[in-house]
């Protein structure tokens, strides 16, 4: 039972319907086959020429043909020197020769003349500048700035500080004998007064210490006549105290 022709939809023939069927199937399969596919996933056609790369096969072709050759001439010679036994010939027996060498001369004398007579005309030209009044004037300069400056040209280094402190001395004596002369009366003025001011102080001071021995003196009579007040000495309170007080120190 399980080989018989069993029909998808009900149909009055099931040999003529299992005939149909297997002729769709048949179409079915044939145009499978035939069918072209969407996604091409064959490989890739391969170049020739990217993987022969005939051109540096060309450029290793033509450098082994340069080496061949190079080895070819190097060995010429090596086999040349080995029939000489080493002899080397370095003779060169050319001659030099130039074509324009008396254009060249003809060119290098007109060159030299006018050379010379541009030195003539330069040597016989008058300057505009006198160097000589530059130097006059350098000097004059130089002169005007020493007089002006506050310390002399080369202050600083040791074999001129000698000669600076010379002049200083000299200037400073001449200086002082021309401050003296211009200060004669002025000093003899403050010469006077400061005199008499102290002979005025020298007065005063003589006064004073007699007065004070003379109330030491009346102090003492006091003393010895056991009278204590001031009236004895005839002086103030205070300057009796202050009596007393220098007695009693003595």
């Amino acid at each position: 039972m399980h080989r018989t022709f069993k029909p998808i939809l009900p149909t009055h023939n099931k040999l003529l319907q299992q005939r149909w069927d297997n002729a769709y199937y048949e179409e079915h399969r044939r145009r499978l086959a035939s069918a072209a596919p969407t996604i091409d996933s064959k490989t890739p056609r391969t170049y020739m020429h990217l993987h022969m790369k005939l051109k540096r096969l060309q450029a290793d072709e033509e450098r082994l043909a340069t080496v061949e050759r190079d080895n070819r001439i190097l060995l010429g010679k090596m086999s040349t020197i080995m029939k000489k036994q080493g002899v080397i010939d370095n003779q060169n027996s050319y001659e030099y020769k130039s074509l324009n060498r008396e254009k060249r001369l003809r060119e290098l004398l007109v060159v030299a003349k006018e050379n010379e007579q541009i030195a003539k005309r330069i040597s016989n030209k008058k300057p505009l500048y006198d160097h000589e009044q530059w130097d006059r004037d350098w000097v004059a300069n130089q002169q005007y700035m020493d007089q002006i400056a506050a310390y002399p040209k080369d202050w600083w280094k040791p074999e001129n500080q000698s000669r600076s402190l010379s002049a200083n001395v000299k200037g400073r004596s001449k200086s002082a004998s021309y401050s003296s002369r211009s200060q004669v009366t002025s000093g003899t003025k403050r010469s006077e007064s400061k005199a008499s001011r102290k002979s005025k102080a020298s007065g005063s001071r003589e006064r004073q210490e007699s007065q004070r021995l003379r109330g030491v003196e009346s102090v003492k009579k006091v003393k010895g006549l056991g009278i204590g007040n001031e009236e004895a000495c005839n002086c103030s309170r205070d300057e009796y105290e202050e009596l007393q007080r220098t007695e009693d120190r003595r």
